[in-house]
């Protein structure tokens, strides 16, 4: 058998600290590869909650990702988001360019499965954003967004973002982008779609996608839904309560609030749809959208990335920040 083979993975030690850690990566087995890492992407608000040791007890097994090494909440080794050549398996994949689920390091073998190829037209760069358009599609399904609806996204994340994006290219919908940074005005115009600030933005809307993972923006989200109109929840808090403004005209507009998390395909799909078939789909959206390259907010090293990583979490502007191998 081949020796494993030494690379470099980032591992999360404490609450606020990451470092470089050396590991060997085994040979790939029978129906496995060995995939040598070109990017892969930071996810912030799921990896902010990692880096800060804020993933409940109660939720720390559904958390784990696929590769993931180390136990909440510290050390870990965390990420799903990693773009790279094959490098050892079968023949016929040698030198592919695929889409895995892995955290970030150098180098990684996992089961032949879980290398997604990359389809014409979408450059590895950009296929980082596969597992967040994975996640907007759910919530676009989830929501129900139909022909000719007013939709409203609170939250101009990466999230939000792509799920405005998916809505907008529905034909006949309008659909503002709501955050407060003024700045994400030129994102929306990007991707097609309006923008407001939150004391600005239109009211009496068909549907409503809260995805800033604040309490201030659930509320926002709440004002601004129509009568009989539905909120979806797309945000995940991590540890500790969120205030939930369920007075005023919450009752009398019979509003419904909603959970959204892509960890599960929504009934009406789960008969057809499996989790492979969705990667599969939001890699084809991404083929075939460019716009979306406007959410990749900056690229770092790996070797310069354990001195930048919480300041990357902690700044408001990050979008989908880009490791470079």
């Amino acid at each position: 058998m081949p020796a494993p083979s030494d690379a470099l993975a980032l591992w999360i030690e404490a609450a606020g600290r990451a470092a470089l850690r050396p590991i060997e990566v085994p040979p790939p087995g029978p129906d496995e590869v060995t995939i040598e890492l070109l990017f892969s992407g930071i996810s912030r608000g799921t990896e902010r909650l990692v880096f800060e040791g804020r993933v409940p007890e109660s939720e720390r097994a559904r958390m784990r990702c696929p590769l993931q090494e180390g136990e909440f909440p510290f050390p870990v080794k965390y990420g799903y988001a990693a773009v790279g050549r094959i490098i050892a398996g079968p023949t016929e994949r040698l030198g592919e360019t695929a889409f895995v689920l892995a955290p970030h390091q150098s180098r990684v073998t996992c089961p032949a499965t879980m290398a997604v190829p990359l389809p014409a037209g979408l450059p590895p760069s950009r296929a980082v954003l596969a597992a967040n358009m994975e996640t907007a599609l759910n919530i676009v399904w989830d929501a129900e967004i139909g022909p000719g609806d007013r939709v409203a996204v609170v939250g101009a994340g990466v999230v939000g973002a792509l799920v405005a994006r998916l809505a907008a290219r529905i034909p006949g919908t309008e659909v503002t982008l709501i955050d407060l940074a003024p700045g994400r005005a030129a994102l929306a115009a990007r991707l097609d779609c309006r923008f407001a600030l939150p004391a600005s933005a239109q009211a009496e809307m068909d549907v409503v996608i809260h995805a800033s993972a604040s309490a201030d923006g659930l509320a926002t989200a709440l004002t601004l839904a129509g009568p009989e109109a539905v909120v979806v929840e797309a945000s995940w808090y991590g540890a500790g309560p969120v205030s939930v403004p369920l007075g005023g005209a919450f009752h009398s507009q019979r509003l419904r609030l909603i959970s959204s998390q892509v960890g599960h395909l929504p009934p009406a799909r789960a008969p057809r749809w499996s989790h492979a078939r969705r990667l599969h789909a939001a890699l084809a959206l991404l083929a075939g959208d460019p716009a979306t390259e406007a959410l990749i907010s900056g690229e770092t090293g790996l070797a310069d990335l354990p001195a930048v990583y919480g300041d990357i979490l902690e700044a408001a502007e990050t979008l989908c920040h880009r490791v470079r191998y």
